[in-house]
């Protein structure tokens, strides 16, 4: 085989564990602490995001809220009628944490801010980001941050399933 044939493919073997496929209905999350993925509601329209998780008495492990928002911008949350502890990250356009509020506490009215570039918000358990070791630089992956550009991208959907 040919230099020519044989580099495109082993390119490709490569730059396949960079990228994987993503679901809307998952968020992975990954630092030098290693990988973790979460089942999340996304919360992308400003009735759901002043919703969140109100009056919700559970959470399950593995399992938050993803915030979205249209452009980074400034975020604040407070934990008014939420019922239950929760970590509360902040993310950049790519998709980078920048910021982690730990266990913020039911249905307190303290702002909680999280920046002035924020586009998106993870809620998870309170002690979660801790015992995982997630933290500003840990990075996300989900396909709301493909214009980011990602911090670690999500792949193509094969052509067939287009």
């Amino acid at each position: 085989m040919s230099a020519a044939i044989i580099a495109p493919v082993l390119a490709a073997a490569v730059a396949a564990p960079l990228a994987a496929q993503c679901s809307p209905e998952e968020v992975t999350l990954r630092g030098d602490w290693g990988e973790v993925r979460l089942a999340v509601e996304l919360a992308d329209t400003p009735q759901s995001r002043n919703r969140g998780l109100m009056h919700r008495e559970t959470l399950p492990a593995r399992a938050g809220m993803l915030f979205l928002y249209d452009e980074p911008q400034p975020v604040s949350f407070w934990m008014k009628d939420t019922l239950i502890p929760l970590d509360i990250l902040f993310a950049d356009r790519s998709g980078r944490i920048t910021r982690v509020h730990h266990k913020a506490i039911p249905g307190d009215l303290t702002p909680i801010p999280g920046g002035d570039a924020v586009f998106a918000v993870l809620e998870i358990n309170g002690g979660l980001a801790r015992a995982w070791g997630i933290g500003p630089g840990s990075e996300m992956r989900h396909p709301a941050f493909a214009g980011g550009p990602p911090a670690w991208p999500c792949a193509p959907a094969p052509a067939s399933a287009r």
